[in-house]
């Protein structure tokens, strides 16, 4: 029961001294932010603060966190009678609607990572939006193996980015046009079948078979199957020349 109580307290603590950061970027920017004054926050010494983060990046990597982890708790209900596109919107408005609380700082967060003179932080951002995005397509519950997998997430790295460019640009009333585009933009992939290959039924629903294809080749193009041009050099003169070879 102790350690139990013990690890709550230190979660509780984490979350003080990331909530200090976050008011103290609100207030003055995220460039702003030291860890030392984030201790003087939060009434704790700077040893402590250290010790949970080794620099300002760890802190903004514990908020991106907070978001993953809240957009892995979206209630299987809610995901019920949606299909593919639907579910990976709600799962990312879930991400989105996380940070929204702190967007303009996000923003700030994102672009010290991508600062020039920051390139250590460059590589592990490339790790954690592969591991972001294989998140996503899980909550989502989007199926996928082999090469069909490896081109569900780069589609959907491509359209993270995209949203979330608009996101952070995004003036609307609770980010609505952003919201659209990234609706629009699922739903224009999973309907071209790219994103979740041939299923796109709702989670809970049965299974749709899927009929093989066996169309048969035009004969023109059944014939090239079967023809190949090779370069021959003349022995004599060196001569150069393509000759069509017919494989049967």
């Amino acid at each position: 029961m102790v350690a139990g109580t013990d690890s709550a307290a230190e979660a509780a603590l984490d979350t003080l001294l990331v909530d200090r950061a976050l008011a103290l970027a609100e207030a003055e920017g995220w460039a702003a932010v030291r860890l030392s004054r984030v201790a003087e926050r939060a009434g704790v010494p700077l040893s402590e603060v250290g010790r949970r983060f080794r620099d300002v990046d760890a802190i903004a990597n514990a908020w991106f966190e907070r978001a993953r982890l809240a957009m892995l708790a979206v209630p299987t209900e809610e995901l019920q009678g949606l299909a593919a596109d639907g579910r990976l919107a709600r799962v990312i408005e879930r991400w989105l609607d996380t940070l929204a609380a702190h967007r303009r700082v996000s923003g700030e967060m994102l672009r010290a990572k991508l600062y020039p003179g920051h390139p250590h932080h460059w590589v592990p951002m490339i790790f954690d939006l592969s591991r972001l995005v294989h998140d996503m397509l899980d909550a989502g519950r989007v199926e996928g193996r082999g090469r069909l997998r490896q081109a569900q997430e780069v589609g959907l790295t491509l359209i993270v980015l995209g949203t979330l460019r608009d996101w952070l640009r995004d003036e609307s009333a609770g980010q609505e046009r952003s919201r659209a585009r990234l609706g629009r933009r699922l739903a224009a992939v999973v309907g071209c079948s790219r994103l979740v290959g041939e299923e796109a039924a709702s989670v809970g629903s049965p299974a749709r078979p899927v009929r093989p294809r066996n169309r048969r080749l035009p004969a023109c193009r059944r014939r090239r199957l079967h023809e190949r041009y090779v370069t021959v050099r003349h022995p004599a003169t060196g001569e150069r020349r393509e000759v069509l070879l017919k494989m049967t």
